[in-house]
């Protein structure tokens, strides 16, 4: 692999990766690129209230009936504006698809719950369960060796 860094202050900052194939290294590379000056907070919404949520505070995030929600530590479900694949790009590292339809918090994950039908479940620190997908599973667990 070789590294090249030029630095010129009257051009645009741009980077560009070569590889061979996608990686897990490529996908870090690619997440910490393009959260370069994102925020830690997001909105959420509450009924009549919105929320700046830490991005940090969150154990998962969940679409249900065609809206994104945000689960926190607290239990509580605050409604999110964006799609999970917008949130995808900017979410720390420790965020992990787990489904179509969930992404999840790995700091938040408290067990894995084996199901009698072979399911696996992330049970998280408030106690919210959300299922994995087989297809993930397998990712993830090649991945992080579990």
């Amino acid at each position: 692999m070789i590294f090249k860094l030029f630095i010129d202050k009257n051009c645009q900052e741009e980077v560009i990766v070569n590889v061979h194939e996608r990686t897990p290294l490529v996908d870090t590379i690619e997440r910490l690129v393009l959260q370069n000056g994102q925020r830690d907070q997001l909105p959420g919404y509450l009924e009549d209230e919105i929320i700046m949520l830490n991005i940090n505070d969150i154990e998962c995030f969940v679409v249900e009936g065609e809206k994104t929600y945000a689960v926190c530590s607290g239990g509580k479900q605050y409604l999110i504006k964006n799609r999970l694949y917008e949130l995808e790009q900017y979410l720390p590292e420790n965020f992990e698809r787990i489904s179509k339809s969930a992404i999840a918090n790995w700091k938040k994950i408290e067990k894995f719950k084996v199901q009698l039908s072979g399911a696996v479940d992330a049970v998280f620190i408030s106690g919210y369960t959300e299922c994995i997908s087989r297809r993930c599973f397998a990712e993830l667990k090649r991945r992080y060796q579990l």
